[in-house]
């Protein structure tokens, strides 16, 4: 065990912590039994934006070594994998054999610990729900010893967890449920829309025709074009849907290709005007009518896993993701983020909408029926956090909530307004946890965990 500076995928107020590599269960299982006095917190592959998997003068347990993954019962399409396995690696594991995971967030490169405390959501959420949503069981690491939990044995502890940032233990092991396929590519309809209102219109108009749905938005455009952008749909490809050179080896993954930002680049974040280039690049690229194409499924669910480490470009200060999601019928406030942060100076460098379908019953799941915007600011832009705080108030205001595993800013007394389940939350993660043993700079930042003892 080494004390090591962590910080987020944001990289934004790093904190030391000690750090532990356990290779095997019962090792993580003895060095969740040792924690000190500051408690201890799971930490995956590090993607969470903000301080989720940080614990400042405490410990933190790395799961990276707890990987192995294989079949449950391959009938079923069950398959086991340790907490500390990627999402990428499960696919690999289940696409050759024509089986992929219903459920995975926008990188390959998460934990399966980390999808289960995040409770992560795709492009297809009006479809298939969340992440947890596919969980058959857990074996959970809590400060009582290893329990095996299962949606319908304990709902309380597996919804709580599910979503619960970490904080109701370490998971060990997870079996999921996975769906059938025909092949390793995605058919993809793509078109452009002018504006935030033609974007929103668009993805209205496609919703129930296809299993995906995203919108990627210019949020440096100027007036009426504010907010256009390209609309994606995508449906698993068939064989038939595949050009022939394909149609042999349907299944086949090629290699996972990624450009790394360079060693040079400036420490300084990418300047605005070349963003806004790119962007309208990519925008005038874009069909003006429905386009069908036939993309790897790697490059279609994962499009930022292209570029190693564009965290990076973003500049030494790191960057603030902000995400959110309102009710459908609170559909202006995209607008009028949209409108406010340009008006303020602060216009986001990616943007990307999506329409959001059912909630499940974790307490501090994020999704719920509506619209989420997700936003990316370098962290050094002045004036963002007053402007993110206004933010806050209206999405609050409006019945809606911030995704907290992307938090690294959000203040403490608008969490239960956003998360109006947090008391039953906290009881379940009490009887877990009753000596305040899990803990993060994140529980501590929000106040997460109440007043209790050993809570700071």
């Amino acid at each position: 065990m080494a004390r090591e500076l962590l910080a987020g995928w944001g990289r934004t107020a790093p904190t030391s912590a000690d750090v532990c590599r356990p290779p095997s269960n019962a090792a993580a299982l003895a060095a969740l039994a040792a924690a000190p006095a500051r408690g201890v917190i799971a930490r995956g592959m590090g993607r969470s934006y903000g301080d989720a998997a940080q614990n400042a003068g405490g410990m933190v347990i790395s799961t990276a070594a707890l990987s192995g993954i294989g079949w449950a019962d391959e009938a079923s399409g069950l398959v086991r994998a340790a907490g500390g396995a990627s999402l990428g690696d499960v696919l690999g594991f289940l696409v050759p054999q024509g089986w992929v995971l219903p459920v995975v967030p926008g990188t390959r490169h998460v934990s399966v610990g980390g999808a289960v405390a995040g409770d992560v959501h795709g492009k297809n959420h009006e479809v298939d729900g969340s992440f947890a949503g596919h969980v058959v069981a857990l074996t959970l690491a809590t400060p009582g010893g290893a329990r095996r939990v299962t949606p319908g044995d304990d709902p309380d502890l597996f919804w709580a967890t599910a979503g619960g940032l970490g904080l109701t233990g370490l998971v060990l092991e997870a079996t999921l449920r996975a769906v059938r396929v025909e092949s390793a590519s995605v058919r993809v309809v793509t078109r452009r829309a002018g504006g935030i209102d033609g974007v929103m219109a668009a993805l209205d108009a496609g919703h129930g025709r296809h299993r995906y749905a995203v919108a990627w938005l210019d949020g440096l455009a100027r007036g009426a074009a504010l907010g256009r952008g390209l609309v994606s749909w995508g449906d698993h490809a068939g064989v038939a849907d595949l050009p022939a050179a394909r149609r042999a080896e349907p299944l086949a993954l090629g290699p996972a290709r990624s450009v790394a930002v360079p060693a040079w680049w400036p420490g300084s974040p990418m300047p605005v005007p070349a963003v806004a280039a790119l962007n309208e690049l990519r925008f005038c690229r874009g069909p003006d009518v429905e386009t069908t194409s036939v993309e790897p499924l790697d490059r279609f669910l994962f499009p930022l896993d292209a570029v190693d480490g564009w965290n990076r470009l973003y500049g030494r200060a790191g960057f603030v993701q902000y995400q959110f999601v309102v009710p459908f019928s609170a559909g202006d406030v995209v607008a009028r983020s949209l409108d406010r942060l340009r008006a303020v100076g602060c216009p986001p460098l990616l943007a990307v909408l999506k329409r959001l379908g059912t909630a499940d019953a974790g307490p501090l799941s994020f999704p719920m029926p509506g619209w989420t915007l997700a936003v990316d600011f370098p962290a050094s832009l002045a004036g963002l956090a007053s402007v993110l705080d206004e933010l806050d108030e209206l999405v609050a205001g409006a019945g809606g909530r911030v995704y907290l595993a992307k938090d690294a800013r959000m203040r403490p007394e608008l969490l239960a307004v956003m998360y109006p389940e947090l008391d039953r939350w906290r009881a379940r993660q009490r009887a877990v946890d009753p000596g305040g043993v899990l803990r993060s700079d994140l529980s501590r930042r929000l106040g997460l965990l109440g007043t209790i003892a050993g809570a700071g």
